[in-house]
């Protein structure tokens, strides 16, 4: 249907810019927006509250939170996370604990454990305390280029029939969905990391004692590594994350395979012993992708819409939230000055795969046997396992000095694979072959 027709279906609803999607990227953005006086509009498929994986935060987390004004409303519902966990079969001490109070900026000492369906739904309630117009149950189907100069052209469909917005700009949070990355062909899977996903939520789970009892626990296993993340209200949240190739050897029905594989790291397995599992066994696969680029004429991807590598680090929520705090920047200097919207747009996109890289380098390297022995016998060499709790803490986008202690760090891990070479050449062919390449 031509953009002309628009009027033989409903009068276009204008606004200046429509969200699609209203997860943490979306509600983000769309606040922010809305504080400095733009009609706002999220269109999300979902009824809130809805279930959404992804449940640990990270401390970088929480200046944002205060800024959106919803800090309060997380403590209320957020476990206390004070570290990470890592749990090893190849080592003589199988189990090394990080603290994010010994982190660099000591201020970043916790984060959060959260069912994702109250936090989510915190964050989109304080868009629509702010002003933003909020349409749950509503499918976008087409973005279109407006009629000359007019922005871009939404139509969805809602639960009382078509819906169509004249936006001035479109802001895609549509998270794996990949709306416009989709619509603009330019969703990629990501060649340098392939990995594919199983979980569910278990209750009677075993948790660590006192103040660890928050903290995530991420468990190796031969084929990738699990995740265990304790919740607020005593369920826990499990998943596995491994190469595809394995899930393809998968002979059996999913939830028997998925206990196959936690039968593999024998640390979970007796922490889920007694436990039952309360939910069905959920799996994604092609779980690392990007997109070419991160904006367009008259739009811009956020969070998971633009990229997605791996939760290892559980950085999902932040990297969400503070693409949405770069791209209303970019948004508001876009409606307000035109003539400088291009160079706000380059600016975030390399704000934002400048964070990506960061965190890449160590995600494709977490499985390494090198990378294994750094995590697991971590020393404080000019200030290295500060800066690596740095990053464990998401503090990658802000002023603290860590890089050049990071660039230790890797020069450390390279000369690991110097001292090891047949390792480090068996873990690079193993891991070429898992992912494809």
């Amino acid at each position: 249907m031509a953009a002309n027709d628009a009027a033989d279906i409903s009068p276009a609803e204008e606004c200046d810019v429509l969200v699609i999607g209203g997860g943490p990227a979306g509600s983000t953005a769309a606040t922010l927006l809305a504080e400095r006086g733009h009609r706002v509009v999220i269109a999300e498929k979902m009824h809130y509250p809805r279930f959404h994986i992804g449940e640990s935060l990270l401390p970088a987390n929480l200046p944002l939170f205060e800024r959106l004004g919803v800090g309060d409303e997380i403590r209320a519902l957020g476990m206390v996370k004070r570290g990470v966990q890592f749990v090893s079969p190849w080592h003589e001490k199988t189990s090394q604990t990080f603290s994010f109070k010994d982190a660099w900026d000591k201020s970043l000492d916790h984060a959060y454990q959260v069912r994702r369906s109250e936090f989510d739904q915190v964050l989109l309630r304080n868009a629509e305390r702010k002003g933003v117009t909020v349409h749950e149950g509503c499918q976008v189907n087409t973005v279109e280029d407006g009629a000359a100069g007019a922005g871009m052209l939404v139509r969805a469909e809602g639960e009382s029939g078509p819906r169509i917005w004249q936006a001035r700009y479109v802001m895609d949070a549509s998270g794996r969905d990949t709306f416009m990355g989709n619509r603009e062909r330019m969703k990629h899977r990501n060649p340098r990391h392939n990995s594919a996903s199983l979980y569910a939520h278990f209750r009677g789970a075993i948790r660590q004692e006192g103040e660890a009892e928050g903290d995530i626990s991420i468990f190796w296993f031969q084929h990738g590594w699990l995740w265990f993340i304790p919740l607020p209200d005593g369920a826990t949240s499990v998943g596995a994350v491994t190469w595809p190739y394995y899930m393809k050897t998968r002979q059996t029905d999913v939830e028997t395979f998925f206990r196959d594989i936690i039968a593999q790291a024998p640390g979970l397995a007796a922490r889920l012993a007694g436990a039952e599992m309360v939910t069905p066994v959920e799996a994604t696969g092609n779980f690392s992708y990007s997109c070419d680029r991160a904006y367009g004429r008259n739009y811009v991807l956020l969070g998971d819409a633009l990229s997605f590598i791996d939760p290892v680090f559980s950085s999902g929520v932040l990297l969400a939230m503070q693409s949405a705090f770069y791209a209303a920047d970019a948004v508001d200097t876009c409606l307000r000055e035109p003539a400088k919207g291009p160079a706000a747009m380059q600016s975030y996109e390399r704000a934002m795969r400048t964070g990506l890289k960061k965190l890449s380098w160590f995600i494709y390297r977490i499985n390494h046997p090198s990378m294994r022995d750094l995590f697991m016998g971590p020393r404080n060499v000019f200030r290295v396992k500060e800066a690596l709790l740095s990053v464990l803490a998401g503090d990658i986008f802000g002023d603290t000095p860590i890089w050049r202690s990071v660039a230790i760090f890797k020069t450390i891990y390279y000369l690991d694979q110097v001292r090891h070479p047949r390792r480090s050449i068996m873990a690079w062919r193993r891991r070429r072959a898992s992912i494809g390449v």
